[in-house]
């Protein structure tokens, strides 16, 4: 079972995640079709996109420093695809969501699977209290977008403080690597890219949406936010200049 958390705010003016998760991410029917919806899982039973994208983090974070003796958090962990594949070279990985939906999912898959060095939290950036040595790594996945920039910058730094000295954030999420006057043009682009059917994947009406009611940011806001925190960006890339990777270390 997920070992519970208090979700409610710290003091009065403090973000309650929950109303920030989006209500679909709260929902079992969605959960129950989010992978595919996400990406994870193809029909024709061939590797998607996220597959290679776990592949490279695995090897992102590998080249910066993760062992066998290493402690993961993956904040934001949804159903928990990052959370298996990392748990077979590390001792120990903490799965962190605020959906009871996503984590009764992560954690029926964590029983079954008879992974014994994996904890399932909830709990959200703002929230989570972590135990035991400091995090050697971080993981996050479309998540972070889910905080309005302030919130976002007081994550980062709580991230931070998971973190041993040297420690390594891999973030990925949508970033949109433009200037204002040329987001039209970018999101044009990237909307003509999205698929027909929202059983199988993000419409450009789910894109709309997205833009429209969550937190993405600019690039040229998250860095100095990610700096600011106390990292030093090691490499970065962007997809379609809406889509980012970041490998980060901690000072």
């Amino acid at each position: 079972m997920p070992r519970g958390h208090d979700l409610g705010m710290t003091a009065d003016w403090w973000l309650d995640e929950m109303a920030f998760a989006g209500p679909e991410h709260l929902d079992p029917e969605f959960v129950a079709g989010y992978e595919r919806k996400a990406g994870f899982r193809r029909d024709d039973g061939a590797p998607s996109d996220e597959d290679g994208e776990i592949a490279a983090d695995l090897a992102a974070l590998r080249a910066a420093g993760m062992t066998s003796e290493s402690t993961v958090v993956d904040l934001g962990a949804g159903t928990g695809r990052f959370t298996l594949a990392v748990a077979p070279h590390v001792r120990r990985v903490v799965a962190v969501d605020v959906s009871p939906a996503m984590l009764d999912v992560l954690a029926a898959r964590v029983t079954s699977e008879g992974w014994r060095n994996v904890e399932c939290v909830r709990a959200g950036f703002l929230s989570y209290e972590h135990t035991g040595a400091p995090a050697d790594v971080v993981h996050t996945r479309n998540a972070l977008h889910q905080l309005p920039d302030f919130w976002k910058a007081l994550a980062l730094r709580r991230i931070a403080g998971l973190l041993r000295p040297g420690g390594v954030l891999r973030l990925r999420d949508l970033v949109y690597d433009a200037d204002p006057g040329e987001v039209e043009t970018v999101f044009s682009r990237w909307f003509q890219h999205a698929v027909d059917d929202s059983a199988r994947g993000y419409t450009a009406h789910d894109l709309a949406e997205h833009v429209r009611t969550e937190f993405s940011t600019f690039r040229w806001l998250l860095e100095p936010m990610v700096d600011r925190a106390g990292f030093e960006v090691v490499d970065s890339a962007f997809v379609g200049s809406v889509y980012a990777a970041y490998t980060c270390r901690r000072r």
